[in-house]
C-alpha cells in the first residue's frame, strides 16, 4: 500500500525487484536463443563434414576440403566463444541481480520491522488515549449528574429565595407609605418676607421635619391656638437632604418581586408643587421632558426602575422575557391613551373606556401597547406621553399637572428552564381579592379578552411544555391635591380640581378597604382606581411628598 504524502522504501524495493526479475527473464531468453543458434551451427558443421566426406568420394581437392573445414571450425569456435561470453555475462548479471534482491529484501524486512514497531506504538498510544477518553467520559457523566443535582438544588433554592423575599416584602406590608420631605425652593420665599421678620429662621422652626427614618414631626401653630406638635409614623421617611438614589434603594426590591410574579404599583401622592413629578421622573425643564441619562444622580423612580428591570431581565435566559409599555392619563375621570398615532405618525391622545372582564379584572380595550427592548426605548415612549399630558398654571404651581399619569410596564415571562411558577401562584391565590385563575394558551395565542386584561396570570399550554406569566408594573404620577382658595383656579381649571380631588378621595377609600380587609373594595368609584385595580393590591408603594412650610 502506497502511504499518503510520499513513496515508502518497501514500495521502491518491490519495484526494483520486479525490474531485475524482468532483466533476468530477458537474459535467460537470450541464452536459449544463443543455445539454439549453437545447435544450428553444430548441425551445419555436421552437414559440412558430411559434404566433405562426400566430396572426398567425388575426388575433391583435399586442400579445398581442409580449408573449408578449417574455416568452418574457426567460425564455429568464434560463435561458441561469443555464446560462452554472453552466458558468463548473463550469469554475472543474475548474480548481481540476486545480490541486489537480497539487499532490497533485507532493507524491506528492516523497514517493515520498524514500521511494525511504529504501528504497534501508535496502537498502544491509541489504546492509552481511549482509556483516557473513557476516564474523561466517566468524569463527564459524573459532572453531568452533579450538574443536574446542582441545577435541581438551585431551582429549589431559587423557589425558597422567592418565597423568603416575597414573605419579607409582605411582612413589611403589601401597601406601604413612604414620606419624602421637599426642601425649600427659591419660589417658596415670598418677597419681603425676610424684612418682615426681626430674626432669621432656624431649622427648629420648620413646620415639618424628620424625627427619624420612620417618624415626622409636624408643628401646628394656628393663630389663636396653642402650639401643638404632632408625630406621624410611616414605613420610611426621607429627609430633605436624601437623594433620588436613596429613595430608589427602597423601591428596587419590589422589582425583584415583579419578576417573581407579583404586580407592583408605585405612585407619588401629595399636594400641588410638593415634588411628585421630580420624585417619579426627575427634573423636568419647562417644555422639555427629555431624560438625561448621563445625569444619573437626578433620575427619578421611573427611569431608574426601567433600567433596573432590564438589568434583571438581562440576567435571565435570552428570549424568556419580553416587555410592553402603555402610557395613559386620567383627566377629568376619563382615560386617554397617549401612545396612539394618527395617519401622519404623530402621537395623539385618544379616549378609552375601562371594562371589567369575566375574571373580574380591569381591561382597557384597544389600548396601545408598544414592545420595548431596553430602557432607552421605554423612556422615549414615556417622553412622548409626557408631551401630551394636560398642564395648567395655578397660583400654587406654574406647571401644575391636571391629570394622573399612569405608565404601565407589562412583562411576559416564558418558562424556558423549568422554573416553577407554582409557589408564587399559590401565594398569590391565598390573597383575598386577588385570586388569579389560570388561563390556557395554545401556539402562543392568548385566550383572555385583551392584552391588558389580567396581569400576573399564569398561562399554561395543555401539553405543559411552556408556561407563561404576565406581571404588571404601574408607575403613577398622581395629580396634586389642592385647596381651591389657595390655588385660585376658576372655570375649566376649577372643574379639573374637582375631578382630581374626587379621584384621590376614591383612591383613599380603596386603600382603606384593602387595609381593613373589607369584603367589597370600591374600585369602580373612579376611573383611576378601576385602572389600577390589577396592581394596587399586590405590592403598592405610596410616596407622600410634603412641602416644608415656615411659620
Amino acid at each position: 500500500m502506497r502511504p499518503r504524502g510520499g513513496i515508502s522504501p518497501s514500495f521502491v524495493s518491490e519495484q526494483r525487484i520486479r525490474q531485475l526479475e524482468q532483466k533476468l527473464r530477458a537474459k535467460e531468453e537470450r541464452i536459449v536463443v544463443l543455445e539454439t543458434e549453437n545447435a544450428l551451427l553444430h548441425l551445419k558443421l555436421a552437414e559440412c563434414q558430411s559434404m566433405i566426406g562426400k566430396s572426398s568420394t567425388k575426388e575433391l581437392p583435399k586442400i579445398y576440403v581442409n580449408c573449408k573445414r578449417h574455416h568452418l571450425h574457426q567460425s564455429a569456435r568464434s560463435t561458441v566463444i561469443q555464446i560462452y561470453g554472453a552466458i558468463q555475462s548473463l550469469k554475472q548479471d543474475i548474480k548481481n541481480l540476486r545480490f541486489s534482491a537480497l539487499t532490497f529484501l533485507e532493507d524491506f524486512q528492516h523497514q517493515s520491522k520498524n514500521s511494525f514497531y511504529q504501528v504497534l506504538a501508535a496502537v498502544q498510544r491509541i489504546q492509552l488515549h481511549n482509556e483516557v477518553m473513557q476516564t474523561f467520559r466517566i468524569k463527564a457523566l459524573k459532572l453531568e449528574q452533579s450538574l443536574l443535582d446542582v441545577t435541581e438544588r438551585y431551582q429549589k433554592e431559587k423557589q425558597k429565595r422567592k418565597i423568603l423575599h416575597n414573605s419579607l416584602i409582605e411582612l413589611r406590608g403589601n401597601i406601604r407609605v413612604h414620606c419624602r420631605i421637599r426642601p425649600l425652593l427659591p419660589f417658596d420665599i415670598v418677597p419681603g418676607e425676610l424684612e418682615f421678620e426681626d430674626r432669621p429662621r432656624s431649622s427648629s422652626e420648620k413646620v415639618v421635619c424628620a424625627a427619624d427614618d420612620e417618624t415626622i414631626l409636624v408643628k401646628c401653630n394656628r393663630p389663636g391656638h396653642a402650639l401643638i406638635n404632632k408625630t406621624l409614623q410611616f414605613e420610611r421617611v426621607y429627609s430633605a437632604a436624601e437623594t433620588q438614589e436613596t429613595v430608589f434603594a427602597d423601591v428596587s426590591p419590589l422589582l425583584t418581586s415583579l419578576l417573581d410574579g407579583y404586580n407592583v404599583c408605585i405612585m407619588a401622592y401629595g399636594q400641588t408643587g410638593s415634588g411628585k413629578t421630580y420624585t417619579m421622573l426627575g427634573p423636568q425643564p419647562e417644555d422639555n421632558f427629555a431624560f438625561h441619562l448621563e445625569d444619573e444622580t437626578a433620575l427619578g423612580i421611573i427611569p431608574r426602575a426601567a433600567e433596573e428591570v432590564f438589568r434583571l431581565i438581562s440576567e435571565k435566559p435570552p428570549g424568556s422575557h419580553w416587555v410592553e409599555v402603555s402610557v395613559v392619563e386620567v383627566y377629568n375621570n376619563t382615560v386617554f391613551d397617549l401612545l396612539v398615532k394618527d395617519n401622519c405618525g404623530t402621537t395623539t391622545g385618544v379616549k378609552r373606556d375601562i371594562v371589567t372582564n369575566k375574571e373580574g379584572k380591569s381591561d382597557v380595550p384597544l389600548l396601545v401597547y408598544e414592545s420595548v427592548k431596553d430602557a432607552v426605548e421605554f423612556l422615549e415612549l414615556v417622553h412622548k406621553g409626557l408631551q401630551l399630558r394636560v398642564k395648567h398654571p395655578t397660583l400654587v404651581h406654574a406647571h401644575s399637572s391636571r391629570s394622573h399619569l399612569v405608565v404601565t410596564l407589562t412583562i411576559t415571562t416564558r418558562n424556558v428552564l423549568g422554573d416553577d411558577f407554582g409557589d408564587c401562584s399559590s401565594q398569590k391565590q391565598n390573597k383575598e381579592h386577588f385570586f388569579n385563575y389560570p388561563h390556557y394558551v395554545k401556539d402562543d395565542k392568548r385566550t383572555y379578552p385583551s392584552r391588558s386584561s389580567s396581569p400576573a396570570e399564569f398561562l399554561t399550554e395543555s401539553t405543559e411544555k411552556h408556561k407563561q406569566m404576565r406581571t404588571k408594573l404601574q408607575l403613577v404620577d398622581l395629580a396634586g391635591s389642592e385647596c381651591v382658595g389657595m390655588s385660585g383656579v376658576t372655570g375649566a381649571v376649577l372643574r379639573e380640581t374637582s375631578f382630581i380631588n374626587r379621584s384621590l378621595s376614591a383612591l383613599a377609600d380603596v386603600l382603606g378597604a384593602i387595609s381593613e380587609h373589607c369584603p367589597h373594595v370600591p374600585y369602580r368609584n373612579s376611573k383611576l382606581t378601576h385602572l389600577l385595580q390589577d396592581s394596587i393590591g399586590d405590592y403598592s408603594l405610596f410616596l407622600y411628598n410634603n412641602i416644608i412650610l415656615f411659620v
